[in-house]
C-alpha cells in the first residue's frame, strides 16, 4: 500500500502517518541548504525531504486581517526508496476545517490538497508529479486554507533553490 493510499484509511494508519509527519518537523539531520529550501534525511525508515517555511503569511477572518497563533508552517516534498517520485505535503500550523481542501497556486497553476488534522497532501502520485513539475518551473507557491476556527490563511513560499533541493533529496533516497 502506498502512502497516498494510506491517507484514505482511517484509524491506526492515520496515527502512523501523523507520527511520521511529526518526525519530519523534528529532524536534526540537515544535509544541505539550497537557497530557500533545506534538505533532511532519516535512516529508519529511509526518508529524504526538502522543506521550506513561508516568506509571507496573511491571516484573515471575515475579510479582515487578524492575529492568530500558529505552530510551524512548512511545505515539504518527501522521497522514499520504495516510492517513485516525491510526495508533497503541507502543515499550516493549525487544524484545517474538517472536509476542507488546501489550494496550492504555483504561478497561476492551481491544485487542491486533501486535509487531515494539521496536514494536507496531494491526492495521488499522479497529482504529485504535476505539482512537482509546476514547483520546479515556478517562482512562488501560495497555499490558501481555512482553519477549524474559520480563519482564512494565505502562505507564500519562495521556490528559489527548490529544484536543487529536490535533486539532492531524491539522490539521497535512491
Amino acid at each position: 500500500m502506498t502512502s497516498w493510499m494510506m491517507r484514505t484509511v482511517v484509524g491506526a494508519s492515520l496515527a502512523l502517518m501523523a507520527t511520521g509527519a511529526f518526525a519530519q518537523t523534528q529532524s536534526e539531520n540537515l544535509v544541505a541548504t539550497k537557497t530557500d529550501w533545506s534538505v533532511f534525511t532519516e535512516e529508519s525508515p529511509k526518508e529524504c525531504w526538502g522543506v521550506s517555511s513561508p516568506k509571507q503569511t496573511v491571516n484573515t477572518r471575515d475579510g479582515e486581517p487578524v492575529s492568530v497563533k500558529r505552530s510551524d508552517i512548512l511545505l515539504f516534498v518527501t522521497f522514499r526508496p520504495s516510492q517513485p517520485g516525491g510526495e508533497t505535503s503541507f502543515t499550516g500550523g493549525y487544524p484545517f476545517a474538517p472536509g476542507s481542501k488546501v489550494s496550492l497556486n504555483v504561478d497561476g497553476t492551481r491544485f487542491e490538497m486533501v486535509t487531515d488534522g494539521e496536514w494536507a497532501w496531494s491526492a495521488s502520485p499522479e497529482e504529485d508529479a504535476k505539482v512537482l513539475a509546476a514547483l520546479q518551473k515556478g517562482g512562488s507557491a501560495i497555499l490558501t486554507a481555512r482553519s477549524a476556527k474559520g480563519t482564512q490563511t494565505e502562505d507564500t513560499f519562495s521556490l528559489r533553490g527548490f529544484t536543487a533541493a529536490m535533486t539532492e533529496a531524491a539522490d539521497r533516497c535512491k
